[in-house]
């Protein structure tokens, strides 16, 4: 999987074009680093800034920005409608795929480092990544905003957690932390009117609605405060709105932490809240991105609530969640622009994006890659593949009836498992290719020399771990083949063989590229324990392999003579 963090920071800058558009290509300018929204506002003098790419790539492209703003932005001169106190006001590292909130929480202390460090700008870091519990909330950190640091800054009680306690007049400071990606959804209702909106979405925010007798009065406690009802959806906040553009209200939702409240939740939810008023849900709208995740759990949701396997493969789960939460309602949803992962992923070179003649075609010319661990990766795809089929067409079927619960949990994982070989069929391009591009490095400073060495042993090294990586799963894909043998239909039990065999492949395809790259390398703890893992993830593969080779050779054979 690849590793993916999103960076939304906001300037206090919404009306100076020229002047957002040299901060937001400051953090363009780092390689690995996507662009994917820039949106100012003028009322607010406010602009919140979209980034993506590995996590390196999104610190450095981070700080380029808090830098380019810290030159341009002078706070002394700055009003607006929003809460501010600093050029870059606060800046939220947010997990997006192959990556942790405790991740996001280390890049989050490693940029507020470098600002307070290189810039000289005092650092706060808060929710995930706060210092201290009174600093997870934003608004705690802001309070009286930018006027008030002149009088904040220099206590000991406000010593930042990077950078001077002193009062900067022209940048303020910085607010640096780590969160839950927030998801904006709007749920589409039958009607024009925003307060039927609005009770849905009274119904359901975790806020809640005041509590009313009754007489619709608002009770409240022996101290004279209000009470509130609880909403049915934690991490929810929402209100009812009416769009002239559509013809429509609708319930605008923020969705602060889609693992506890996904999409399919929030949207079912509305639908059955919306019955109560007489209502009904007829679609759905994204606003801006969406990890791929949550489109993911939606698809297997609804595929599972209609009985059926959610096995299939990634596109098909987002083909069902994009029909079954009407995400074409009111626009088209267009997957590989508003799904995170597919909107910064290029295709234009990779390897499993073309077609098989083209791959072959690829593999048969004078390039030294793709070669033979690409062509492994692939047949640990195609096992886990067949593995996968025969699961599905094992579904439902008489006879089968107790096999039906692990076998769907196959299903599954096989999809994944599939998904990772495929992978691997370009990383092990790519890692060769960093090798030559190490290899092509000056030479002629002992300085050059020295730092050639180091990335042509660094380089070897990570061209030995992506096979060795498809080597340790190629031991899940045999096992995955030998279950389908055992407990799948019986009708396609050549398949299931035929899934042993290509998961011997790979190891066998696999374990060859790891000695070839160790043989480039010096002893080493890396070389040793590398060889080790890579003798058992292949002995285990070849083991078990010929013992189901084995026993479908011998039914296929019974069979063959009985027909004859």
């Amino acid at each position: 999987m690849r590793k993916l963090v999103e960076c939304v920071p906001n300037i206090s800058e919404g009306r100076d074009r020229a002047m957002i558009d040299e901060i937001v290509a400051a953090a363009g300018s780092v390689e690995g680093v996507t662009v994917l929204d820039v949106d100012p506002g003028a009322d607010t003098n406010r602009t919140v800034i979209t980034f993506v790419g590995d996590p390196d790539s999104v610190v450095e492209g981070a700080f380029r920005l808090i830098a380019r703003a810290a030159e341009r932005i002078d706070m002394t001169k700055h009003s607006g409608a929003h809460p501010r106190q600093g050029a870059t006001d606060v800046c939220p590292f947010v997990p997006v795929s192959g990556v942790t909130m405790d991740d996001c929480v280390e890049l989050a202390r490693k940029l507020g480092q470098r600002v307070g460090d290189e810039l000289g700008i005092p650092v706060f870091l808060y929710e995930h990544a706060a210092s201290q519990p009174q600093w997870q909330s934003l608004a705690e950190i802001r309070v009286g905003e930018y006027e008030a640091w002149p009088n904040k800054l220099g206590k000991p009680e406000w010593q930042p957690d990077f950078g001077p306690n002193e009062f900067l007049p022209k940048t303020g400071a910085v607010v640096i932390g780590a969160r839950e990606f927030l998801i904006a959804y709007n749920v589409d209702v039958n009607t024009r009117h925003r307060k039927l909106a609005h009770q849905i979405a009274l119904d359901i925010r975790e806020r809640g609605r005041l509590l009313r007798d009754e007489n619709g009065k608002v009770v409240r406690d022996e101290d004279g405060n209000k009470l509130r009802q609880d909403g049915l959806l934690q991490n929810c906040r929402a209100v009812g709105w009416y769009i002239d553009e559509y013809g429509k209200a609708q319930v605008s939702i923020n969705l602060t932490n889609y693992h506890v409240t996904p999409l399919h939740k929030a949207f079912d939810t509305c639908s059955e809240v919306a019955r109560k008023y007489g209502l009904h849900v007829t679609g759905s709208e994204i606003v801006g991105l969406v990890p791929l995740e949550a489109m993911l759990l939606a698809g297997r949701h609804y595929l599972e609530r209609q009985g059926l396997w959610a096995g299939v493969p990634e596109k098909e789960l987002v083909h069902i969640a994009i029909q079954s939460l009407g995400l074409n309602d009111v626009a088209p949803f267009k997957p590989e622009e508003k799904i995170i992962e597919y909107a910064v992923s290029d295709t234009s070179d990779s390897l499993v994006a073309m077609t098989c003649a083209d791959f072959a075609d690829e593999l048969s010319t004078d390039s030294p890659a793709p070669g033979g661990g690409s062509v492994a990766s692939l047949c640990g795809s195609l096992s886990a593949s067949l593995a996968t089929m025969v699961a599905a067409l094992t579904r439902g079927k008489e006879g089968y009836e107790e096999q039906q619960e692990a076998l769907q949990a196959l299903a599954r994982e096989g999809q994944q498992l599939k998904d990772a070989f495929l992978l691997d069929v370009d990383r092990d391009t790519e890692a060769f290719n960093t090798l030559m591009a190490a290899f092509r490095m000056k030479k002629k400073s002992d300085e050059e020399k020295a730092a050639r060495e180091t990335a042509i042993r660094e380089a070897t090294e990570g061209a030995t771990r992506v096979p060795l990586e498809v080597l340790e799963r190629s031991v899940r894909a045999t096992e995955m083949a030998g279950i389908v043998a055992e407990k799948g239909l019986q009708s396609s039990l050549s398949d299931a063989g035929v899934a042993a065999l290509t998961a011997r492949a790979c190891a066998e395809g696999a374990y060859y590229n790891v000695l070839i790259n160790l043989g480039q390398l010096a002893p080493s703890d890396f070389a040793r324990e590398t060889r080790e893992r890579a003798e058992r993830a292949v002995a285990a593969t070849r083991a078990r392999a010929a013992e189901i080779n084995q026993a479908v050779e011998r039914t296929l054979q019974a069979q063959a003579e009985g027909g004859a």
